[in-house]
């Protein structure tokens, strides 16, 4: 048997090594990090990559549902409790800035190349950007497009996707005149804001006027938007649903109910998952078009210009906390997701579209012909306005287009009231503006 002065020597050393074998653990720093959805769960994947290259650092994610994100991250600015590094939709960008919840970078750019910056999709940028300063990294893009049968296109006599509003228009009619009274050209969801506003950001229109201090829905150019909008249920070729009426658009889509609809990216893979096999050869994808009378010069000649239109530059970025003391750490993790090839394997993962247009190179995306399209149109992006309110504005706008639509109320009867009800939302800017406040 040992002696008692022998044991305590042992249990000594035994203590002393085994606080040596913790110490890099216990000195580690730990980057709080929330992300939405199953952006959350999946970039798990990626995270020990990270740590082997930082392995002072190590990475907790919390996994936030969508749909109570935004209330959580209010929440969590107001008790003093965000994460360190969060994810957060493109429009909450503003809102978060005005709340001083998000450290600019900046400061932190100077240390990467020009090209590095050049090489995300500049409309997507210009979201993470305001007041010159920028707020956040994009993380994944989406944005809204033309997913159509070109089977069905092909039988009404187009056997290539148009590439004008007028030969989209004509191939409606078609389509709508083939499949009689009971079938539809294209599916707009009359619940949705985004088509109005992308046909009027088409047309040129400002949405706002005044430091967006007020509405400018009566614009011309928006009018013009909104009337060719409504036409397209006036003459039968979408019907006027919402998202709720449809009990499942994928089977609707597949029995040739409607041959167009206007989505984002998260439906390549439903689409890819939900159709019949028999199917799959005939849908794809198509970049909105551009109206062609849309651009003339002062002395009236046509502009060249793309047939691609613009559409609305969305996804989810990614931002520091102002108050966090573990900025450094969290800076290097959201530098990591940035890398065109953390992205390019994030979109292997997820189906998100990358920022980055190198990591478009990854043979995933290049061999992915419904994706091309939307390569494409990532080109020719418009942000909305970028104030706190957009969100609210935005409810607006879809409840008098509803409202239109369904004959309630006229075009011009519409637009005067979602400005009264705009102006009205704008009223606390307008008081800081006036003061020289930044809203």
């Amino acid at each position: 048997m040992l002696s008692s002065p022998r044991l305590l020597f042992i249990a000594a050393w035994l203590a002393l090594w085994l606080t040596g074998c913790d110490s890099g653990a216990g000195h580690a720093v730990t980057v709080e990090f929330w992300a939405m959805g199953q952006e959350g769960e999946q970039v798990k994947a990626l995270l020990p990559e990270f740590e082997r290259r930082h392995p002072g650092i190590r990475v907790r994610v919390q996994q936030i549902p969508w749909s109570a994100a935004h209330e959580k991250l209010l929440t969590a600015h107001a008790g003093d409790a965000m994460p360190d590094a969060f994810q957060l939709g493109n429009t909450w960008i503003p809102e978060f800035v005005a709340l001083r919840a998000i450290e600019p970078l900046d400061q932190r750019l100077r240390g990467w190349s020009e090209a590095a910056l050049a090489d995300y999709f500049p409309g997507i940028l210009a979201t993470n950007r305001l007041a010159g300063q920028t707020f956040a990294l994009p993380w994944y893009v989406d944005t809204r497009l033309f997913f159509y049968r070109g089977d069905l296109l092909a039988a009404a006599g187009f056997p290539e996707p148009p590439v004008t509003w007028d030969g989209w228009l004509r191939a409606m009619a078609a389509l709508k005149a083939q499949g009689g009274g009971e079938r539809y050209a294209i599916l707009l969801p009359i619940d949705e804001w985004q088509l109005p506003v992308i046909l009027a950001l088409q047309r040129g229109a400002t949405l706002l006027r005044d430091r967006d201090q007020y509405g400018n829905f009566r614009d011309p150019r928006f009018r013009d938007a909104f009337t060719f909008y409504l036409h397209l249920f006036a003459r039968g070729l979408a019907p006027p649903v919402g998202n709720t009426q449809m009990a499942n658009l994928y089977r609707e889509f597949a029995s040739g109910a409607f041959a167009i609809y206007v989505s984002g990216p998260w439906n390549i893979g439903e689409f890819g998952r939900r159709l019949p096999a028999a199917l799959q050869p005939h849908w794809n994808t198509a970049p909105l078009p551009n109206f062609t009378d849309s651009l003339s010069s002062p002395a009236g000649k046509r502009v060249e210009t793309s047939t691609v239109g613009v559409s609305l530059a969305g996804g989810a970025s990614l931002a520091l906390s102002r108050d966090s003391p573990r900025r450094e750490a969290a800076w290097l993790l959201l530098e990591f997701l940035a890398e065109p090839e953390q992205q390019a394997r994030f979109y292997q993962l997820t189906g998100d579209l990358p920022a980055r247009q190198l990591a478009w190179n990854d043979p995933a995306l290049i061999g992915n012909r419904h994706a091309q399209a939307f390569r494409e149109q990532l080109r020719h992006l418009r942000a909305t306005p970028p104030i706190p309110e957009w969100e609210r504005i935005a409810s607006r706008i879809a409840y008098y287009a509803e409202l239109a639509i369904r004959q309630e109320l006229s075009a011009d009867e519409a637009l005067a009231a979602l400005d009264r009800d705009v102006d009205r939302i704008l009223e606390k800017r307008r008081w800081l503006l006036r003061r020289g406040l930044v809203p």
